[in-house]
């Protein structure tokens, strides 16, 4: 079957899902995307701008999009009958935390709430990101002041489900290279925004720094506009310590960089799922998150007294540790890695596949 993936903002975590499930499915998936930039506009007015480039919607037998793009308005405007549209959350404008000095506008969250409404299926990247949304979403509508559409939250529950993004991987055993000789490596793989919370990174590092403990950075990860002054200052204050600092566009010399990592380190405000995350597992890299978000889902139960932190004291004395003695946790190494298979796309693909099955069969 052909089914039509739009994606109006094509870069990072967007970007791997919709690239992977069109590479994997069985299905034949036809991408149109613009680049990631400006996603407040992007929520305003993708919309006018497919609706004019899409020949014929009545080809395809169902449409994905994200939740970037109001459905609401496509739909009003196509031309003929839109065919079933699965709707795939990555983030909501719900409970998105604001960058400094930003105020909510109402309306991205209204605009999720219409897309929602309007799909005929809506899948969530993870289950704390579902409990999150319905959790957020009555309140949201609450705010009101008449009429307010209580009735939403049902009718967007009754459709919904959880299904986490396959990753760019194989499923086969990845080899993992001892760690190198020299002081150990920490892995910061996340965007370079303000919701990963680089402060509280740095702040760890800096404590470990002080300990005595020696170390190097690599700082990866995209950063799409301007650069957060957290690093500006992190390259003057580490110096030699970062031995890379940007984006790395080969995805060969990122995996590099992973199996060299002894730690990876979230700080974040904000995470859904976390692909960063379970790449640096998958290739070797020790995990050290918050006990929140969609962490504890991510990380196994059984490592998340070892690699879940509580607080900033706790992850600086798990840190330190795992700088001090990097060979006590070889194992842990081998282990979390094969079991981050289970998020390769060939090992989710075929639930993918059975979703795009039902969207069709609801054309009928």
């Amino acid at each position: 079957m052909r089914f039509l993936f739009i994606e109006p903002f094509y870069g990072g975590s967007h970007q791997d899902f919709a690239r992977g499930l069109a590479a994997h499915s069985r299905h034949d998936i036809h991408l149109m995307t613009l680049p990631a930039r400006f996603w407040k506009w992007r929520m305003r007015g993708a919309a006018l701008h497919f609706v004019r480039t899409i020949d014929d919607v009545s080809a395809y037998d169902g449409i994905i999009t994200s939740g970037l793009m109001s459905l609401s308005d496509f739909t009003a405007l196509c031309p003929g009958r839109r065919p079933p549209t699965l709707v795939y959350f990555h983030e909501n404008q719900l409970t998105y935390p604001l960058a400094p000095g930003e105020r909510m506008d109402m309306q991205f969250g209204f605009t999720d709430i219409t897309t929602a409404l309007c799909a005929d299926r809506v899948l969530f990247n993870s289950r704390f990101h579902y409990d999150q949304f319905f959790a957020a979403l009555p309140g949201f509508i609450g705010r009101m002041p008449e009429f307010k559409p209580h009735w939403a939250v049902d009718a967007i529950r009754k459709k919904a489900g959880v299904l986490h993004p396959g990753c760019r991987f194989d499923a086969a055993p990845v080899p993992l290279p001892p760690l190198p000789p020299g002081p150990p490596l920490i892995v910061w793989n996340h965007r370079w925004e303000f919701d990963k919370n680089p402060e509280a990174f740095f702040t760890a590092l800096d404590r470990v720094d002080c300990m005595g403990i020696d170390f190097r950075i690599a700082l990866l990860g995209e950063n799409y506009q301007v650069q957060p002054k957290a690093f500006v200052a992190a390259r003057s204050r580490f110096g030699e310590k970062i031995v890379h600092y940007g984006f790395v566009e080969s995805r060969g010399a990122y995996q590099e960089w992973l199996k060299k990592g002894a730690a990876v380190v979230s700080t974040a405000n904000q995470e859904n799922f976390g692909i960063s995350v379970v790449e640096a597992m998958r290739h070797g890299c020790l995990p050290l998150l918050p006990d929140r978000l969609s962490y504890p889902e991510v990380l196994p139960p059984e490592f998340h007294d070892a690699f879940l932190y509580r607080g900033e004291d706790d992850l600086v004395e798990k840190l330190a540790e795992i700088l001090r003695h990097p060979g006590r946790f070889a194992g842990d190494r081998k282990v979390l890695s094969g079991m981050m298979a289970r998020h390769a796309w060939p090992s989710v693909v075929e639930r993918y596949d059975r979703e795009l099955d039902l969207l069709s069969s609801m054309a009928t």
